[in-house]
């Protein structure tokens, strides 16, 4: 089932085409990388799912049925663009968001506390805004994003200015919020992040969807029939092995007499049946593309 379904939205501003005919759609309790070049279409198509915005035609579903204003409830959104008061003391800015999302004083204060000694930010209540650093700052915005725990979560570029320490920390919790039942559009550049956190994706340019579908499943169909392998020492005659079949695309020595090849062949097993009895294998793989390298090529292209 699908948590939000968006159908073929467009949206015009004066003379620049900010979204052409875009749908994508959420499964409940996934997470959904929304990616895209800089001006591609993501933030306009984030802020109609916001209702921050309307689109000039086309629709959004939310839980199967036209989205309504009194939706917006159960979505939590924390923009690129971070906006917290400077001279409002932690804690006391936290615990007036939260009441905004609808929690009485005492659950938000209750909540709050929680996040606070997860996120490892309890000794910071009483400090200013304007005294924590852009990481500090982000750990807050996560919280009141999260607090009032709607069923849709919208993360644009979560991890920006954040260290590795605190980078797998925040992942581990969006982990554990998705696993927990919510549902999650993740918007960044990091290729990286979305291969390990992200179900499905949606790929925009110039104002286009280029390409969606299951990360796996992408990856696969990018595939070239490459393979690495890496055998001990090294193999007379190792043209008359792989050829014609195969094709010898690289090779190379390291790792203490460790020779590495890439072939591309359209049966793996019987070049791997070829290699086995004439060294001792320690590695082989598929060569399949990074998000990263499909990404850089659907938009090139």
């Amino acid at each position: 089932m699908y948590i939000l379904e968006t159908n073929e939205l467009v949206k015009q501003y004066a003379n620049h085409l900010a979204l052409d005919r875009v749908s994508i759609s959420v499964k409940k309790g996934s997470i959904f990388g929304l990616l895209g070049p800089n001006g591609a279409g993501k933030t306009t198509l984030i802020r109609i799912i916001n209702r921050i915005t309307a689109p000039d035609s086309g629709s959004v579903l939310f839980r199967g049925r036209p989205m309504q204003s009194g939706d917006i409830t159960d979505i939590g959104y924390m923009p690129e663009e971070r906006g917290l008061y400077k001279k409002m003391k932690v804690g006391e800015h936290a615990l007036y968001l939260a009441q905004l999302k609808g929690l009485p004083h005492r659950e938000a204060l209750s909540r709050l506390k929680i996040w606070f000694n997860k996120l490892e930010i309890h000794a910071w209540w009483n400090k200013k805004i304007e005294e924590l650093s852009k990481g500090m700052a982000q750990k807050i915005q996560f919280i009141v994003t999260v607090i009032h725990e709607p069923e849709l979560l919208i993360f644009d570029e979560p991890f920006s200015g954040f260290d590795p320490l605190n980078t797998q920390l925040l992942k581990n919790e969006i982990l554990r919020l998705r696993d927990k039942g919510s549902s999650i559009i993740f918007s960044t550049h990091n290729m990286a992040s979305v291969e390990e956190l992200c179900d499905d994706i949606a790929l925009i340019n110039k104002a286009q969807c280029v390409l969606r579908g299951n990360i796996g499943e992408i990856r696969r169909s990018y595939g070239s029939n490459v393979y690495k392998i890496a055998f001990r020492g090294s193999i007379e005659n190792l043209d008359s092995v792989i050829s014609p079949e195969h094709e010898l695309l690289e090779q190379s020595k390291e790792r203490h007499s460790i020779t590495e090849i890439k072939v591309r062949s359209e049966n793996g097993n019987r070049l791997l049946s070829a290699i086995l009895p004439l060294a001792e294998v320690v590695e082989y793989s598929e060569s399949i593309p990074t998000m990263n390298d499909i990404f850089i090529s659907t938009v090139k292209n």
